[in-house]
């Protein structure tokens, strides 16, 4: 600008006195007119903007050898291996290997169990601290006797137990607490890699032979000042959600801070986690509503323990709705002697669960199962891998082997063949930066989605104005911001004869497979009370085109698996589309959300196979895949 000054000071200076006024009131006119113009455009686009324009991506479930039956089945990792491994440290294994994320993290929850958290470690070393407490002495007294009476002088005999009894002493309980916190502090890098302050609460419903889990992993916006105020809630204190709400609320108010809880797996909650009904066995009521939609706004849709957006059962019509069920799960076998085996099934998986959310907020108000959806590994190895090209496994007996496609525990009778875990997923933010208060922040506004495993962009937003070409835009963010919602959002009060537009953007993972498709998964609650969904493919690779009965053809196999291998000549590594609903009624609630398939691509198993030469291998273990990504949902209310 002091350059403009003094080139048109020295114009002016060289003409006549008439002139002289005409171009200084010239010149004014201009530099009053650029300055305007600076300030509306900057010089760099990007000065004023406030919308999140990079996602980050993470674990927010991992285990290390805190959690007792992590250590218990042999992870002997701590903490501070895990924040390593996950900032792409090198490490060594429990099984020996040298490991190494070729792509490191950008946050991690270490989210060990609040149930006896540290004391097997302590049993096992004998370690002093816990010694000194009195149930720390008696524990450790009947684990030498049970393990002499067993003949096994390194076993666990009493690992059960010990998820419904065990130490309560404050001071020990506050030691590990204070540990926990003090790990997440030394490796929380802003702007670099995060680490939150975390657990898990591990409640169940029922005895370990046929208890009805319904866990929740807490995380914690604050540092170590605050979070070491209160212990953690666990299963030894209660196995009621409202509690832990409670709990939860207690925290915010005596720290200032800022606290949620993301529930997961509901497929082994034995039709618990989404029922509605309160544990008092009263139906859920508004003030039931406001709280869980307060404190548990996402959902952990996938991990090593199956997938859990939706089930065959659940979503007949849905021709990629058995995606790594996992088959046998505790309602499993109670459910395929049913005549209604959906009756449980609904109250277990996202799609449904969203659905009986419409249905409440019809009765309520407000809808207690308004949740966004991530991935994370719940791995017990403190190693957060979810590439099938380089899955590590959920506990350290099925650690890469020649064997691990067998039993998960060899010993136990009918243990889950290790080749049915599921190598996902991860948590995909939108968030102004790389700290814990941006990253939070994007987790309570839902602007999240899952993975399982691929990091492939996925970018949503719903309006009422979106036009065909917004979707080929450089600066499609700005144009999906401006005109309406991100993923996570509400869209209410549809204008005069409009439906809602939704503005869809999906990349490949630069290392990995091209897409197959784009599908919205549309679900609604009618005039007359009753609960529906429906699937659109929205963007087709290759130029595919939907025929007359909706049916597209596949997008082709490349897969082979004797090499683990495939190529991406087929897919597109990019879809974009401005999709408009064609059956809106402006009166029904509704939800929608986006479902990005890859192209077939080796599963894990066929990596395995490879690596370690296996021959023979039963025609029952799955050896392709098609991995995808889950958007959080946009809903739509009168």
């Amino acid at each position: 600008m002091a350059g403009l000054l003094d080139w048109g000071n020295k114009k002016v200076r060289s003409l006549n006195i008439k002139m002289q006024l005409r171009y200084r009131w010239a010149f004014i006119f201009l530099l009053i007119f650029t300055t305007k113009t600076i300030a509306k455009e900057p010089y760099s686009p990007y000065v004023e903007q406030h919308h999140p324009v990079d996602v980050y991506w993470g674990d927010t479930h991992l285990h290390t050898r805190l959690s007792l039956d992590a250590y218990a089945l042999g992870n002997r990792l701590t903490p501070t291996d895990a924040y390593r491994f996950a900032r792409g440290e090198g490490i060594i294994a429990n099984n020996g290997m040298q490991v190494r994320l070729r792509r490191p993290l950008d946050f991690l929850v270490a989210a060990d169990h609040a149930e006896n958290m540290g004391v097997v470690a302590a049993l096992d070393t004998a370690d002093i601290t816990l010694l000194k407490t009195q149930e720390g002495r008696q524990l450790y007294d009947r684990l030498q006797a049970a393990r002499k009476q067993a003949g096994d002088p390194k076993g666990f005999p009493l690992l059960g137990t010990l998820f419904t009894d065990g130490v309560r002493d404050v001071g020990y309980r506050q030691s590990i607490w204070d540990s926990v916190a003090a790990n997440a502090e030394m490796y929380n890098a802003p702007g670099k890699f995060t680490a939150f302050v975390g657990y898990e609460w591990s409640a169940m419903i029922g005895d370990l032979t046929g208890y009805s889990a319904i866990h929740r992993v807490v995380i914690f916006k604050d540092g170590a000042q605050k979070t070491t105020q209160m212990l953690p809630l666990s299963n030894l204190d209660s196995s009621n959600p409202e509690d832990l709400w409670t709990h939860l609320a207690d925290y915010e108010s005596k720290t200032d801070g800022e606290v949620l809880a993301i529930p997961h797996n509901g497929n082994y909650s034995k039709g618990q986690m989404f029922l509605p009904v309160r544990s008092n066995g009263k139906q859920i009521d508004p003030a039931y509503a406001v709280l869980r939609s307060r404190w548990e706004p996402l959902y952990e849709v996938t991990q090593i323990k199956g997938d859990t957006e939706t089930h065959p059962v659940l979503s007949a019509t849905d021709d990629f709705a058995d995606f790594e069920t996992w088959t046998g799960s505790i309602s499993e076998g109670r459910e395929n002697a049913s005549e209604n085996p959906g009756a449980a099934r609904q109250y277990e998986y996202a799609r449904s669960a969203l659905k009986l959310g419409l249905e409440e907020k019809s009765k309520l108000g407000v809808n207690p199962f308004k949740f966004g959806m991530i991935g994370s590994t719940d791995s017990h190895t403190a190693l957060s891998t979810a590439d099938n090209n380089n899955f590590f496994g959920k506990f350290t007996s099925v650690e890469p082997s020649a064997t691990r496609l067998g039993p998960i525990f060899s010993q136990a009778p009918n243990s889950k063949p290790g080749s049915s875990m599921n190598a996902a997923g991860y948590a995909a933010v939108w968030a102004t930066a790389n700290t814990r208060e941006a990253l939070f922040a994007a987790m309570k506004r839902k602007e999240v989605y899952a993975s399982t495993g691929p990091r492939m962009t996925v970018r949503f937003f719903g309006g009422w104005d979106y036009q065909k070409n917004d979707a080929f835009k450089p600066d499609l963010a700005s144009i999906g911001y401006k005109k309406g919602v991100p993923m996570g959002g509400d869209l209410t009060n549809s204008p005069k004869g409009k439906s809602p537009s939704f503005l869809i953007r999906a990349v490949k993972d630069p290392d990995g497979a091209n897409l197959d498709r784009v599908q919205v998964i549309k679900g609604w609650h009618d005039k007359k009370g009753e609960l529906h969904e429906k699937i659109y493919n929205v963007a087709l690779s290759d130029g595919r085109k939907e025929n007359k009965n909706g049916k597209t053809p596949p997008v082709g196999f490349t897969v082979n698996v004797k090499d683990a291998s495939y190529t991406n000549s087929i897919g597109d590594p990019e879809l974009a589309v401005v999709w408009k609903d064609p059956d809106f009624d402006k009166d029904e609630l509704a939800f929608y959300y986006v479902r990005v398939l890859e192209i077939p691509t080796p599963r894990w198993t066929a990596y395995d196979a490879k690596y370690f030469g296996l021959k023979d291998i039963s025609e029952e273990v799955p050896m392709v895949t098609q991995e995808r990504a889950y958007s959080s949902p946009i809903w739509y209310s009168p």
